[in-house]
Formats: structure tokens, C-alpha cells, sequence
């Protein structure tokens, strides 16, 4: 059986976009499942469109992710090199075997006649396709333009009648009209091959069976066939792979900040959390599983269970999977990770952070939504008195008048600030007041956290406050209340 091998062909362009990650996931997870091989490969032949450190942004996104390759740059391998860019002078080569064969020609239109002719079928409503205008050219023609040193491109010799058609995992079988196809550049004028020239070339160079990508590319398959027909290669199984959207009619936006992995990871998502869901933005184990391990995934995978409808990243749904997450987090693990989240609001308050990891934990989707919910402990918030009336707890604003009174000595007796100090000390005092729990401990509270929903109860915040703060507020309340 031959050896499956798949790779990841990014272009070092920038951050690494979500659906971009899901295709190398898809492409890991694959290769691992049939005992295969994963290449990783930098297409850099757009060198208008490098940007500086984009390949290393590649590199740990893919390890961060634990989708450690099997070849590739850093790493090498038989049939390196594995940066586009470093194999330049081997793409002309097969170019010139195209043209010899009438499976391509030399082109030496301008920028500024293709413009022309461009504008013109924009006029007639027509979209534009290059007209074949240099295949007319006799080789003598074409001997002395390259004599003269006039820039030239090769571009491919697509037939006009007829049609093409392929097998495709996720889509079935997929047919074209020839006529829609376009004479695409191979070899642009600076000696660099196109994507997708290079692209072809290197697949089969590389030995990859199967090519995973997004299904833009779905349109461009049938070029792809005829230069690996016209070379007599094996064409490679297809499996595209549907967008990833936000909704059913948009697409993730990097306006928005939904577009890329480095976006979620900075606001607080785990790896682990998110590359378990974006697996299943796409594709269906089958099972009502919905947690897996890189291992399981690897088990589970199979590309026939791809969806052929977008993939819809639903980012309340991965909110809740975080949260599931960072619960099962080692809590030495969750306070070093929510340490920097607590110094953001908390730094100088003199916080017991092991405290307040504990109550944090569990209320914990997003490590960037921490601030906001701890910033009430570095200042009291502004707050509508409205919110002492609790039906439930047997609170009102004139309870909240009557309690605080009464809790002020109470706390200001506790020369031990502890939290089972501050606990025991004021349950004790409970009965004497003919009150109910709730009637004393929903305004002590919302006196020292001005907030309904909080992190722990009125003892918990009592003594990550401090007795000084907590007397303090207490004191403001009372004032505020009249």
C-alpha cells in the first residue's frame, strides 16, 4: 500500500487564519490516522506579499497545536528543499518540457496591453480571459522575442471545447466547462513560477497522495489536472474542505478579530480547548463525543465524515468548551495562567491570588473576561441601591439600613482576619439580630462589592478585601444609603 502523505502549504503572509489551522489540522490528523507522513511547506513564490517573521508565526502555531511535522523546513527531509522560494530553478525547467509538449506557450503581452484588453471585455460585460493572442506565434516568432530579451510568462494551453471533470472526497464528482478556464501563468516575468504552478510541481516532486485544501481552489483542480496529465503524473486524491464562517452568510472577519488563531489565544482561549473545537467546525465524528485528545482525534478521524455544508465557528459554543476546559485545569495551572489576567486590575492591592484563583476557576470562559469580573475588588463600584431589594434573600434597602449598623462593630472586633474569622464571628451574631441569613449576608455583600453576581460570597470578598477596605466600604454604603 502506498505511503499516505499530506501537507500544509501556507504562505507566509501574516497571522495564521482559523480555517488556515483547520486545514492543517485536517491534513495532521489524516496522515497520523493512515500511519503517513506530514509535510510542512512554505510557498513563498509571492514575494510582494511576504511579511517578515510570518514563517515563524507559522512554526509555533503548528507546535503550539502539537501538529509536529514529519518533513519540512527546520526539520528536512528526502525531497527538501521545503521553502518554495530555495527551489526556484527547478520549476523553469518542467515550464520549457510544457511548451515542448504544446501543453503551454510563451506569452509577451504587456501589463499595459493586457490592461487595455481587459478594460474592453469589462465594457462588453464579459469577463476577462487572456485570448491566446501569443499562441499564434510561430517558434521562430517566439526564438527571436526571447533572443531580443523581451519579458515574457508561460502560460498554460487550456483546451476551449469540451469539459473537465474529477472525483473530489468531500464534493463528489465535479465538472467544468473547458471554455471557463483561463490560459493561467505558469512562470511570471521575474523567473518565479505562480502558485499554482509550484504547487503542482512540488506535490508530485514531494510524493503527496493526498491534497487537503479550502474549496476555493475547487475552480482551479481541472488546470491542475491537465499539468499533471500533460507530465503523465498521477493525479493525487482531492479532498477540499468547506469555509469556515461565522454565520450562514459571513465569513470570519479580522475586522472583527475572529479571523485568527493568535486572536483567540490572546484573548484567553487554550489550545487545547480551541483546536478541539475548530476539528469539529467541519466534520462529524459520528459519536455524540464532543471532548477529544490530539490521540483521539487522531483515532476518530475519518475524511469521509467531512461536511460538505460551511463549517459554522460558533464562538458561544467554543466559549462554552473553554470554560469545560480551564474547570479541568490544575488549579496550580489555572492560577499561574490567571495570575497576569488578576495583575491587569489587581497589581499593588495586596490580593490573596491563591483565594481568588479558587473562586475564579469554575467562573472562568475567557482568561480576558477575568478583569472585569475581579475589578471590583481593586475599586468599589458606582451602584443603584435598588439592587439590596432581594425577594429571595429577604432584602430591601431599609434591611440594608438596619443590617449594616449592626455589622459594622462586628467586623471591626475581628482581630484575626481570616476568612473562617470573619465566617464564625458573624453567623454568631446572626440570631441575636431575629434575622435570616440572607437578610445579613445579601447587603454585607453588595455594601463591600456594590454587584449582584460576584466571585464568592460576602465572606470570601470580606477577606480578599482586607478588614481596612471592607470596613471602609461598609461605612460608604451606610453613608450612601441616608
Amino acid at each position: 500500500m502506498t505511503e499516505v502523505r499530506t501537507r500544509f502549504a501556507p504562505s507566509p503572509t501574516g497571522f495564521m487564519h482559523l480555517g488556515g489551522v483547520r486545514t492543517a489540522l485536517y491534513n495532521y490528523l489524516f496522515a497520523k490516522k493512515m500511519g503517513g507522513k506530514f509535510i510542512l511547506r512554505i510557498e513563498d513564490t509571492d514575494q510582494e506579499r511576504y511579511v517578515e517573521g510570518a514563517t515563524d508565526v507559522i512554526y509555533d502555531t503548528l507546535k503550539g497545536c502539537g501538529m509536529n511535522w514529519d518533513e519540512g523546513p527546520d526539520v528536512g527531509g528526502d525531497w527538501g528543499p521545503y521553502v518554495q522560494s530555495e527551489r526556484k530553478n527547478l520549476y523553469m525547467p518542467y515550464a520549457k518540457q510544457l511548451v515542448e509538449k504544446g501543453a503551454a506557450y510563451y506569452c509577451f503581452c504587456t501589463e499595459c496591453e493586457l490592461k487595455e484588453r481587459r478594460a474592453q471585455a469589462e465594457a462588453r460585460g464579459e469577463v476577462f480571459k487572456y485570448d491566446k493572442k501569443c499562441l499564434g506565434l510561430s517558434k521562430e516568432e517566439v526564438q527571436a522575442k526571447l533572443d531580443a530579451g523581451l519579458p515574457y510568462v508561460i502560460r498554460l494551453n487550456c483546451p476551449t471545447e469540451g469539459e473537465s471533470s474529477y472525483d473530489d472526497v468531500v464534493f463528489g464528482h465535479i465538472s467544468f466547462p473547458n471554455s471557463d478556464l483561463d490560459d493561467m501563468v505558469l512562470m511570471k516575468a521575474d523567473g518565479m513560477p505562480t502558485y499554482n504552478f509550484a504547487n503542482v510541481i512540488d506535490d508530485h516532486l514531494m510524493g503527496i497522495t493526498h491534497v487537503m485544501r479550502g474549496m476555493e481552489y475547487l475552480s482551479s483542480t481541472p488546470k491542475y489536472n491537465l499539468l499533471y496529465n500533460a507530465f503523465g503524473w498521477e493525479i493525487p486524491q482531492y479532498i477540499h474542505l468547506t469555509t469556515v464562517m461565522r454565520d450562514a452568510t459571513h465569513k470570519l472577519s479580522k475586522r472583527d478579530g475572529d479571523a485568527y488563531y493568535s486572536d483567540f489565544i490572546g484573548k484567553g482561549y487554550l489550545k487545547e480547548a480551541l483546536i478541539n473545537y475548530l476539528a469539529l467546525v467541519g466534520w462529524n465524528p459520528g459519536t455524540d463525543q464532543e471532548f477529544f485528545t490530539m490521540d483521539e482525534l487522531i483515532d476518530a478521524f475519518d475524511i469521509h465524515r467531512l461536511n460538505n455544508s460551511p463549517g459554522i465557528f460558533d464562538v458561544n459554543k467554543l466559549d462554552w468548551m473553554n470554560s469545560q476546559y480551564i474547570q479541568k485545569l490544575d488549579p496550580d495551572k489555572y492560577l499561574a495562567m490567571a495570575t497576569p489576567w488578576f495583575e491587569k486590575v489587581l497589581a499593588g492591592k495586596n490580593i490573596d491570588y491563591r483565594r481568588l484563583a479558587q473562586l475564579m476557576q469554575s467562573r472562568t470562559d475567557i482568561f480576558s473576561r477575568i478583569p472585569e469580573k475581579i475589578a471590583f475588588l481593586a475599586q468599589m463600584p458606582d451602584y443603584d441601591t435598588a439592587i439590596f431589594f432581594n425577594k429571595k434573600q429577604k432584602s430591601d434597602v431599609d434591611v440594608a439600613r438596619e443590617v449594616l449598623p449592626k455589622l459594622l462593630p462586628v467586623l471591626e472586633g475581628i482581630q484575626d482576619w481570616t476568612e473562617a474569622n470573619i465566617h464564625d464571628t458573624v453567623m454568631a451574631q446572626i440570631p441575636a439580630w431575629g434575622k435570616k441569613n440572607g437578610a445579613v449576608l445579601w447587603p454585607m455583600r453588595i455594601a463591600i462589592s456594590g454587584q449582584e453576581s460576584t466571585p464568592g460570597g460576602a465572606f470570601e470578598i470580606a477577606y480578599l478585601l482586607g478588614k481596612d477596605e471592607t470596613i471602609r466600604r461598609i461605612r460608604a454604603s451606610m453613608e450612601k444609603l441616608g
